[in-house]
């Protein structure tokens, strides 16, 4: 592919056009059972897998690549900073057939930084560059980068400038999502990390002014796709992560408002059922319930009957032999009169 420092705005948007919203990787979260039913709610919304390091897939047991082929668009988010690794898993990502490869430069956590990745490689932008620079000289497919506003005391405008344009004029890479909080990278635990530290989406804004060709899209704190809407007024495409997640149904909206479906949308009812055959196949592989059915539990969430629905499952689905009449007595919990 040729390379896309040089392609039209309009030809690297249409490459990146699934990042209008995306959902967020998410560690311990974002599985491949997750993404699963989150496709049943969008046909177009981008999924990320969980951050994968290079070691686990260079060195782990078990495949860290396995996905369904239902989940595209999927992107693989790698953590790790050692060229030679990263353009190996880049390039058995594209072998695999992932639509992009994202790099973590935005975890704060203790182990990340102790294996020289995540967040504090905003430090350190000549070797991120280098890093996207080698990826792309082998894959055909995006190379991308989530990265923070900031890290501790280095958290000024002209930082977070100076590492955007060095990864995009030394690297070529033509799209990055920002997590609109710095990470405090000693202090602070990842889940404070994504709470404390302050959101300020009006720099993200100002990184798309100052590089209009580029694709910029948002992440942090977005609950609602009518603040989706906002972001987008001034960015190329938003991220939702936790929401997304807890409250799933947020989704079921996304291809009609965001990417100009005429598709009906579907009810939470329909999408549970959706869910059936798949959780049959993974049950004769070996799978347990419990593993799939938590991803759903916010479905009908607000909902009348919701509670029932959560814990029932919460209470039959880790049950050994539990299938598919677990999911189906739940469902019966919601009342049947209502049109959801």
């Amino acid at each position: 592919m040729q390379n896309t420092k040089t392609q039209p705005q309009q030809d690297i948007a249409s490459i990146y056009k699934h990042h209008r919203l995306s959902v967020a990787p998410m560690l311990d979260w974002t599985d491949r059972h997750c993404r699963y039913f989150h496709r049943q709610l969008s046909e177009h919304a981008l999924l990320y897998t969980e951050m994968v390091t290079t070691g686990a897939i260079i060195h782990g047991k078990g495949d860290f690549l396995a996905y369904n082929e239902e989940e595209h668009p999927i992107a693989l988010q790698l953590g790790g900073s050692n060229v030679k690794d990263l353009v190996h898993c880049a390039k058995l990502a594209a072998e695999r057939g992932y639509d992009e490869v994202n790099l973590n430069v935005g975890c704060p956590s203790d182990r990340v930084q102790n294996g020289r990745f995540g967040a504090c490689l905003m430090a350190e932008p000549d070797l991120v560059a280098e890093c996207v620079a080698e990826m792309k000289a082998v894959v055909d497919i995006p190379v991308t980068v989530k990265t923070r506003i900031g890290i501790d005391d280095q958290d000024s405008y002209e930082f977070l400038t100076k590492f955007v344009s060095t990864v995009h004029e030394k690297g070529g890479c033509d799209q990055f999502t920002i997590h609109a909080r710095k990470a405090w990278l000693s202090g602070l635990s990842p889940k404070e990390n994504r709470e404390i530290p302050p959101l300020d989406y009006p720099r993200a804004y100002q990184i798309k002014k100052d590089f209009p060709q580029l694709i910029i899209a948002v992440n942090g704190g977005i609950k609602t796709l009518a603040e989706a809407k906002e972001h987008l007024e001034h960015l190329d495409g938003v991220m939702i992560g936790r929401e997304a997640y807890q409250s799933p149904y947020l989704l079921a909206e996304v291809d009609q408002q965001l990417f100009g479906s005429d598709k009906p949308i579907k009810k939470r009812r329909e999408i549970v059922e959706s869910m059936y055959p798949y959780i049959e196949r993974q049950l004769e592989n070996g799978a347990y319930l419990g593993h799939i059915t938590r991803h759903m539990l916010g479905l009908f969430q607000s909902m009348p009957g919701a509670r029932q629905w959560r814990r029932y499952i919460s209470e039959n689905a880790h049950k050994p032999g539990a299938g598919i009449e677990v999911v189906e007595t739940a469902l019966a919990k919601i009342p049947s009169e209502l049109d959801v």
